[in-house]
């Protein structure tokens, strides 16, 4: 290339041609934020290809003696605001990238995998068809052999099982040469902020800098705020016209099936359903948000279920932190699993829950984020076409 030559440009990657598709079209609005996280996990997308590509290669390499070993790859850790686009973008990336395997899942459920993992080690040592004290090295390498890319959304660490074994195991997964790309509504170093024993958890935080690019998106607006649209499924207040308007909504999701009760198996347990059919299931707050259930529950009724009705949500505060834990957590599983929910509340959705301290209180502003995109008419009409729901 002569000096005089102008430069070559880089054509737009996978993800930040989807992302302007959908400018576009007008389904959001143009932001410099969100154009430079899409050109940076195109950017990422290539190096796993090079690193494939690289690996392959490898074998011949007694041919010509030894090469270089190639740099790790370093991931991405995307924070900011709710709603400002992280999950949209991961998800752009996580359907584009081209390495192989890869698994995309919401944090909690992984975590209620790997100490389900944990647990069937210990077991096999124990009765003598496995070896080794030690179970983080065989986790870490079950995980690496399902996903050389691991997308985590929400990545949060609210529990302290959770935060002692972090340290050990991704460094682990990491040493398996695993990429991870994560959203999550804080920066690392919020992470876990006042739980118990930190200081026990602070070694994860060191190796997570490691090996990801910390990106905080500061989108200009929550683009699903703006996106809402005009079907009302969220019926305030209380009374007998909510349960009418409740009453109509579950006749039209039956489309003539009779009702009647069912039940799934999760983990040896049994999680039962008062009325179901039509793909559809109804609960009342108490059926479904009073039981101790957790991710896996909830995972295992997206997997079944399209759509859930859920009656005479109550406003909670502090007294009712473990109900407000299990609202979170149902709303961000069927959220991931492109399903639909139509609620029947006592107060709008950005006053259900008026507690003022503990973990809950901040997580709930990304509860109510998605309770209001998923009454757009983008969101519905997706959920109608049947968004694929993580393995």
């Amino acid at each position: 290339m002569s000096p005089s030559s102008p430069p070559i440009r880089q054509r737009p990657g996978p993800v930040r041609s989807a992302l302007d598709r959908l400018v576009s079209s007008g389904e959001i609005e143009a932001d410099p934020a969100q154009r430079r996280l899409a050109d940076r996990l195109d950017l990422l997308d290539r190096q796993l290809s090079a690193t494939n590509l690289a690996s392959k290669q490898s074998a011949l390499g007694w041919l010509f003696g030894k090469s270089r070993p190639a740099e790790p790859v370093r991931g991405v850790y995307i924070h900011g605001e709710v709603g400002r686009g992280k999950t949209m973008i991961m998800d752009m990336f996580y359907r584009s990238a081209s390495v192989s395997p890869k698994r995309r899942v919401h944090f909690h459920a992984f975590m209620a995998e790997v100490h389900e993992r944990i647990g069937a080690h210990r077991a096999a040592v124990k009765d003598g068809s496995a070896r080794g004290d030690d179970p983080m090295p065989p986790v870490a390498a079950d995980i690496a052999a399902t996903a050389k890319l691991l997308c985590f959304d929400e990545f949060s660490v609210t529990d302290v099982a959770d935060a002692l074994i972090l340290s050990r195991l991704f460094k682990a997964m990491f040493e398996t040469g695993v990429v991870l790309v994560a959203t999550s509504n804080v920066a690392p170093d919020d992470l876990y902020r006042d739980g118990l024993n930190r200081g026990l958890f602070l070694p994860f935080l060191d190796e997570l800098k490691l090996h990801v690019d910390i990106v905080r998106l500061d989108a200009a607006e929550d683009y699903r705020l703006a996106a809402v649209g005009e079907e009302n499924l969220y019926v305030t207040p209380l009374g007998p016209e909510a349960d009418a308007r409740m009453d109509t909504v579950w006749t039209a999701l039956l489309a003539g099936q009779k009702p009647g009760p069912a039940s799934l198996s999760v983990k040896g347990r049994t999680v039962r359903v008062p009325a179901a059919g039509n793909g559809a299931a109804r609960f009342d707050f108490g059926d479904l948000l009073k039981r101790p259930l957790g991710a896996q529950d909830y995972l295992a009724l997206a997997k079944r279920f399209h759509t859930l009705v859920i009656d005479r949500v109550p406003v909670m505060a502090e007294a009712e932190r473990n109900e407000a834990k299990r609202f979170i957590t149902l709303i961000d599983t069927l959220y991931d699993c492109g399903r639909r929910v139509v609620l029947s509340a006592e107060a709008p959705i950005d006053e259900i829950y008026r507690g003022q301290t503990g973990t809950e209180a901040f997580e709930f502003a990304r509860t109510v984020s998605r309770l209001t995109e998923m009454r757009s008419a983008d969101y519905l009409a997706a959920a109608s076409a049947g968004k694929e729901t993580p393995a």
